[in-house]
């Protein structure tokens, strides 16, 4: 009896062993496994930190140098404009748009600075100005909705008409168009797009809107959306803009410092006011939205010369040889 007592005592002291000895096992491979995983988390946060030591300084100068370009770009963008336009009779607004896919503008360094929307600089540009013909541009945006919706249709009347309005700034067609859509829901259409409304009156105050209003339907044309996102009709308007016969305005300003480039435009002229609102394409591809509505400075009416001289300085400023290389005074010239 006392040998069968010592012999459970032994076997139940034996699976104790046992069973620590199974539990030393789990132990020692539990912390064999943490081990390769703490040393293979290491190798790779360390393959991760040699790859961006490789390539994070090379773009990141060239972001840093990019946003500190655009950066003084747009303070003595701002600086300018808010002098042009201190006295009221003068609103500006620029938007900076991508550039022409294929144009030596086109580049990633480039892009960085100037692309869709990086640069928007505003002075003035929330006043209600009058518009003068500039609102042909709004008739314009309503028939290509109207088009899209299949209620207007390209008749030789309308195609004759809608040329005259836009290359020879005719009143005949855009008056018609009002009389038969009706002012209020014209102005609807407007308020529908995010565009300052009433642009139309029917007391015979003269057709108002802002610079901002009109940037921003010329951005909606540039990108084909909205009302232009008719490819046909979107074109047709551009190709007419860039036929227009009132060239002294933005198009000249552009031109007296870059010959190569482009404008597609449409200008208002009432008494002493004179407008232009505008997308223009460098030489070298860049392209940007410029609105520049005039009044007083004793100017008459079809005297677009301080807008030429305004759009010169704006391309100088933004797109010239030592454009964003220093900070300069504009308001203290």
């Amino acid at each position: 009896m006392h040998n069968y007592r010592l012999k459970r005592k032994y076997r139940r002291r034996l699976r104790r062993i046992e069973l620590i000895i199974v539990l030393l096992g789990v132990i020692t491979v539990g912390l064999l496994s943490w081990h390769l995983v703490s040393e293979n988390n290491h190798a790779e946060q360390q393959t991760h930190a040699q790859a961006a030591s490789v390539s994070t300084p090379t773009v990141s100068k060239a972001t840093v140098a990019a946003n500190k370009k655009r950066s003084i770009i747009a303070q003595n963008l701002q600086t300018y404009l808010d002098k042009v336009t201190a006295d009221g009779d003068a609103s500006v607004s620029f938007y900076s748009l991508a550039a022409t896919s294929g144009s030596t503008a086109a580049t990633t360094t480039d892009q960085l600075v100037y692309g869709n929307g990086k640069i928007n600089v505003n002075s003035n540009a929330t006043t209600t100005e009058t518009s003068a013909s500039t609102y042909k541009l709004f008739i314009a945006a309503y028939l290509f909705h109207l088009h899209k919706a299949g209620k207007f249709s390209w008749t030789a009347a309308n195609k004759s008409g809608f040329y005259q309005m836009v290359v020879n700034s005719s009143n005949d067609y855009p008056q018609r168009i009002l009389t038969t859509y009706g002012r209020s829901r014209i102005n609807a259409f407007i308020k529908r797009q995010g565009w300052a409304s009433p642009v139309f009156y029917g007391d015979g105050t003269a057709s108002s809107t802002t610079s901002k209003s009109l940037r921003e339907l010329l951005q909606a044309l540039a990108a084909g959306t909205g009302a232009f996102s008719n490819a046909s009709d979107r074109q047709y308007l551009l190709s007419l803009m860039k036929a227009q016969i009132y060239r002294d305005g933005i198009p000249t300003g552009v031109a007296s410092v870059d010959s190569g480039a482009t404008v597609a435009d449409k200008v208002g002229f009432l008494d002493d006011i004179n407008n232009d609102a505008g997308i223009v394409t460098t030489s070298a591809g860049q392209r940007y939205i410029l609105v520049i509505m005039t009044h007083g400075h004793n100017q008459t009416m079809l005297d677009f010369s301080r807008i030429a001289a305004i759009a010169a300085k704006v391309q100088t400023i933004v797109y010239g040889a030592n454009a964003g290389t220093q900070l300069i005074n504009y308001s203290a010239d």
